[in-house]
């Protein structure tokens, strides 16, 4: 495995947190490492029956014996690192870097009364833009700076790097989505920097030449919450109907859905440099494969679909979600 990337090729809501669960266990991973914005993700993971919402915790956790960290790209709100910290109970082998900037109240209040936030680009409400504005301005706080997460710091460059020059599997959690970030979204109905794979390294502080694969997830349909274009937007009415009924993790707000989208997904590919596709939630479009592991049993029409995605962007449809717990998985690596 090496050094492994994964990102949305969407627009978030992908369900990498499945993916990224999947291969921290699977792939015996040494080191999650969680890049992106911050607070304003957030990443469902089902373990033993139990569904965890996690906005800064990476979804790695699952396997017992990884250390969690957090890079030093990422924006941290401290109350919400340290309650997922015990809900997960990974106090022993956690940890974040120094540099991370620290979302303060005030952000928090700027993001959530701001009409052009608030309003035009529907933000998540969690402080991030705010953050990385002061963060610019070299204004922020940082994590080394707050002492109730002194015993937590940690060179997270250095272990990840580390773990790589010792033979040992890292994987990065990349957030958000490709058609959200700064750069390669609908500006201005982004997230508040770029969250594609080489970003993601760079929050990480790993090499490009140091990855060996980008798993870029996409979901069996596309869904999208806050302002901006959505490519045939069907209505809340008929995503109930089909099974896309979705709510944000973090806001609650209904997501706006639309069918699968071929062009974006080879787009985000060339600019993720995706080796391999992560699918998820296949079950919904395909209600037969629910909790199937192996290809061979999927349906004709399911098999067609990841045909087709395959045909059409040009890259093997490797891991196959096909319900929403961590083993409900095909893996054809």
């Amino acid at each position: 495995m090496g050094c492994t990337v994964v990102v949305d090729g969407f627009y978030g809501d992908t369900g990498k947190g499945k993916i990224i669960s999947y291969l921290a266990v699977a792939d015996d991973v040494a080191v999650v490492a969680r890049a992106g914005v911050g607070p304003n993700a957030g990443h469902t993971v089902v373990k033993d029956g139990r569904a965890y919402k996690l906005r800064m915790v990476p979804c790695g956790f699952v396997n017992p014996k990884a250390l969690m960290l957090i890079g030093p790209g990422v924006l941290i709100n401290p109350e919400l690192v340290l309650k997922e910290v015990a809900e997960t109970g990974i106090e022993k082998r956690f940890g974040i870097d120094p540099q991370c900037a620290v979302i303060e109240p005030k952000h928090i209040q700027l993001d959530q009364t701001d009409a052009n936030l608030k309003n035009t680009v529907k933000t998540t409400g969690t402080g991030t833009g705010p953050c990385n504005a002061d963060r610019v301005m070299r204004v922020a706080k940082m994590a080394r700076e707050i002492p109730e997460l002194k015993k937590y710091l940690a060179d997270v460059p250095a272990i990840a790097n580390k773990a790589l020059d010792d033979g040992r599997n890292l994987l990065i959690e990349g957030t958000q989505g490709t058609f959200i970030s700064l750069y390669y979204g609908q500006y201005p109905y982004v997230t508040s920097k770029d969250v594609c794979a080489a970003a993601a390294c760079s929050d990480v502080g790993v090499g490009p030449t140091r990855v060996t694969d980008v798993v870029m997830v996409l979901k069996s349909y596309v869904t999208r919450v806050g302002g901006g274009e959505l490519d045939g937007e069907i209505s809340h009415e008929e995503a109930k109907k089909r099974g896309w009924d979705e709510y944000g993790t973090v806001t609650g707000r209904q997501r706006r859905a639309a069918p699968f989208d071929y062009n974006l997904a080879r787009r985000a590919k060339m600019i993720n440099g995706a080796t391999m596709i992560g699918l998820t939630k296949l079950d919904v479009l395909f209600p037969d494969c629910k909790g199937v592991k192996e290809y061979a049993e999927l349906g004709a029409d399911a098999k067609k679909f990841v045909r087709k995605i395959e045909d059409e962007v040009k890259t093997p449809v490797s891991l196959i979600g096909t319900g929403p717990g961590v083993d409900e998985l095909i893996d054809r690596r």
